[in-house]
């Protein structure tokens, strides 16, 4: 399966009318966050491919809508409040898609208190959402997942050294118990086209998504 995954910057290479011609052979399309919800209304319209996606730090304003509608102790959303894009708000949740199992966790490291902000701490309690699903898939299908989907990087692994840019360290803890095939992320912003994109942590790859990127990879490995 080939997968485009995009975060943090809307790209013209996608943004744009060859959109159709270059990803015709992509299956489904993930976002690592702090993207416009419109940039994702565009992709699904044009590839009619589903997208699935994370909020990061930034562009949170939809973000309370898309909680309600996955938190069934919120109260309903207003009539009055339209329902977003075409595209699967994946955060807390294990679903499958073509054959891949995927989960995601958004947000970044607890800096400066602004919304959507965890410490490793409250990134764990996110993650235990996770469990269930995750229990099922291994029970039923003999693995966890494949792909998991964060904003933030993990510790040491493609992050930066400044409060804001730090990954999180029980992400190391998922990747080692769960052996995802990808951990996806963004929130680090790759300006330098020369810098790394890709890592290796035991069993996973550790991506980048800045900008965009294809993977392929095999369901149900």
């Amino acid at each position: 399966m080939k997968v485009l995954c995009i975060a943090d910057h809307i790209d013209p290479f996608i943004y744009s009318a060859g959109i159709k011609s270059r990803f015709k052979d992509v299956d489904i399309v993930l976002s690592a966050g702090d993207l416009a919800l419109e940039y994702y209304d565009f992709i699904v319209s044009s590839l009619n491919k589903p997208l699935f996606f994370v909020f990061g730090n930034h562009h949170l304003d939809n973000r309370y809508r898309y909680e309600r509608r996955s938190d069934p102790f919120r109260p309903p959303v207003p009539p009055n409040v339209q329902g977003g894009v075409g595209a699967t708000y994946l955060e807390g949740r294990v679903v499958r898609a073509g054959g891949l199992i995927i989960a995601g966790l958004g947000g970044s490291i607890w800096y400066n208190g602004g919304d959507h902000q965890y410490t490793d701490f409250t990134m764990f309690l996110s993650m235990l959402r996770l469990l269930p699903g995750l229990l099922w898939n291994r029970l039923f299908r003999g693995r966890w997942l494949d792909i998991l989907v964060t904003h933030s990087p993990p510790y040491g692994i493609n992050d930066l050294p400044d409060p804001c840019h730090t990954g999180f360290r029980i992400f190391l803890w998922f990747m080692r118990t769960f052996r995802p095939q990808y951990l996806v992320h963004g929130h680090v912003h790759l300006y330098d086209r020369n810098a790394a994109r890709e890592a290796r942590y035991g069993d996973t790859t550790v991506l980048n998504a800045y900008d965009h990127t294809v993977i392929e990879l095999e369901a149900g490995r």
